[in-house]
């Protein structure tokens, strides 16, 4: 049975850091992508980044550019996003999900945790 289960949420300064993690069960991050996706209150849900299989190759959509970094263990089969320089419209709950191949169309991903909550505020 595949699970994901996002951990790491929290409330944090602007300006502030925090790493998510995605702990995945059920299938070896070697076999599939896994991206990183956040819904805000009264918006769509947005695809923040996505790390493939194989090379590891990495996507960033939306403003995460330069500003998030995602990674994986396989040996531990977790996956992280990285959020540093945070800022008040980061604030939404963070999923993470698989899919045959990387893309920033929620669509086309088929497993999906629960999510964590982020919020960004002094």
């Amino acid at each position: 049975q595949v699970q994901l289960v996002e951990s790491g949420g929290s409330l944090v300064q602007p300006g502030g850091s925090l790493r998510l993690s995605c702990a995945v069960s059920g299938f070896s991050l070697g076999y599939l992508p896994i991206g990183w996706f956040r819904q805000a209150p009264g918006k769509e849900r947005e695809g923040v980044s996505c790390i493939k299989t194989g090379d590891g190759s990495t996507y960033y959509y939306a403003d995460s550019k330069g500003r998030f970094t995602i990674s994986r263990d396989n040996a531990k089969n977790v996956v992280y996003l990285q959020l540093s320089s945070l800022k008040p419209e980061d604030t939404a709950v963070y999923y993470c999900a698989t899919a045959s191949t990387c893309s920033d169309d929620s669509s086309r991903f088929q497993y999906w945790g629960r999510g964590t909550q982020v919020t960004v505020s002094s």
